[in-house]
């Protein structure tokens, strides 16, 4: 899948009256997007490795990915990556993979099966500093239309626990009970969407 499916929204130049002069930060701001939306590539792991860390291992003790594991998916399926970048910064993420199961199992963590039909979504986090901003479910949404834009993959998958349930049914996802994947003591639910319903919205939609 082309990264050029996904958009990103451009700056405005702003315009100086004659004879004052552009500080080196605005000649900065030329060469990056405001606000960009990218699959992410190896280069990247260390950002979303650094994201992550911070997310989840003051809550958890521990990552859904590791650094090696990072980059072992940005390098055999980037398309199915979601980066939101402001000024150059990475902000937020999601990374996913193929899978070819029913349900989840716990070799589902780790493998990506190119001839599957649904995107596992393995992690979305976003930096500390842009927390309570919405970024998450912006995020998401497109996410799920980048998704709905490529026609072998029929349906999305997840696990989370039980208090970000809510959270992901405002998106479609609907749980279909325990996940058969614990970590350590905790438990999740699995969830699943379809992607009929983003697909549609996409091909509808003039951005």
């Amino acid at each position: 899948m082309s990264t050029q499916s996904i958009h990103y929204l451009k700056p405005v130049a702003l315009c100086l009256a004659p004879g004052i002069p552009e500080s080196p930060s605005r000649h900065r701001r030329h060469t990056l997007p405001a606000s960009e939306f990218r699959c992410l590539t190896p280069e990247d792991a260390a950002s979303v490795f650094e994201i992550e860390r911070e997310a989840f291992i003051s809550v958890s003790g521990t990552c859904p990915l590791y650094l090696d594991e990072i980059r072992h998916f940005l390098t055999l399926c980037p398309e199915l990556s979601l980066g939101w970048f402001q000024e150059g910064r990475l902000v937020a993420f999601i990374i996913g993979s193929l899978w070819d199961e029913e349900r989840l199992t716990q070799e589902s963590l780790t493998l990506h099966r190119p001839g599957g039909r649904t995107a596992h979504l393995h992690v979305l986090a976003v930096h500390h500093t842009f927390r309570q901003q919405g970024k998450g479910s912006i995020l998401l949404w497109r996410y799920l239309h980048h998704l709905g834009s490529q026609p072998t993959v029929r349906r999305a998958v997840l696990m989370c626990e039980d208090t970000l349930v809510p959270f992901y049914e405002r998106f479609g996802f609907y749980p279909v009970g325990p996940c058969a994947i614990t970590v350590g003591s905790l438990a999740f639910t699995e969830l699943q969407c379809s992607l009929r319903s983003h697909a549609s919205l996409r091909r509808n939609s003039n951005c």
